[in-house]
Parts: C-alpha cells; sequence; structure tokens
C-alpha cells in the first residue's frame, strides 16, 4: 500500500502545483494588453488546466480513494479524515471555479482584474495548510 500513497502524494503535489500557478498565470493575462501575449496566455492556461491539473486530481482522488476504502472501516470513524476530505471537496469546487475564469478568460470576458487573481492565487495554500496538518497531526477533535 506504500506505492499507492507514494502515488496519492505525488499526484496531489502535480495537482497544487497547478492550483498554485494557474492563478499566477491569470494575474498576468489579466494585465496583458497585446494580442500575442493574450493568446499566449490562452494556450498555457489551457494546457495547465486540462494537461497537468486536472489529471493530477483525478489521480489524486483515485489513489486516496484507493486508501480510504482499503482501510474505509478505521477512516471512516476518524474525525480528522473527515475534515481533510471535506477540504478536499472544497478544493474540487476551487478546481472548478478556475476553469470557470479559464473560460472565460478563453472566451475573452474576463471580468477581474490583476489584484483579483492575486488575491485568489492564495486560497489553495490554506488548503494545503489545513490538509497537511490534518493527515500529518491527525486531531481528535
Amino acid at each position: 500500500m506504500l506505492w499507492v500513497k507514494s502515488l496519492h502524494i505525488i499526484f496531489m503535489v502535480t495537482w497544487f502545483s497547478g492550483l498554485f500557478y494557474l492563478p499566477r498565470l491569470y494575474v498576468y493575462h489579466a494585465m496583458a494588453e497585446d494580442a500575442i501575449s493574450i493568446e499566449r496566455f490562452k494556450v498555457m492556461e489551457r494546457k495547465l488546466f486540462f494537461g497537468i491539473m486536472t489529471p493530477g486530481a483525478v489521480l489524486t482522488i483515485f489513489f486516496g480513494g484507493w486508501l480510504y476504502l482499503a482501510n474505509w472501516q478505521v477512516y471512516s470513524k476518524l474525525p480528522w479524515m473527515h475534515a481533510k476530505l471535506t477540504l478536499v471537496l472544497l478544493l474540487f469546487i476551487y478546481h472548478f471555479y478556475l476553469g470557470k475564469l479559464l473560460f472565460q478568460f478563453k472566451n475573452n470576458k474576463n471580468v477581474h482584474g490583476h489584484v483579483f487573481y492575486r488575491f485568489i492565487n492564495e486560497i489553495p495554500v490554506l488548503f494545503l495548510v489545513g490538509i497537511v496538518f490534518l493527515v500529518i497531526l491527525k486531531p481528535l477533535f
């Protein structure tokens, strides 16, 4: 099972790398004024979202689900696991929100400025800190 846990962590890192970088691309995209830069950002954002982030998210959930199901009798009773899964669900909502923003940029319908994207760029840090602390400390609440 350690190899399953290793793959879960590897794909979680992959997913988070995209969650950290995509809003940063949105910052630069929102500031871009020339057509060449705007089109370049659209390509970069699409490749990051569909080529790295989404597969990373799916594989994180797949291997995490495998770990959970292999130990569901234990995990289903642990409050920290319920809290972690809640944060993962909220992280998925954030992921899909970034996808919504991607389509707004793609269709030239962005309604936010670069400051907004600088703010949402910090959100994954909160999720990462919460999830890692829950997994490592396993609080009993």
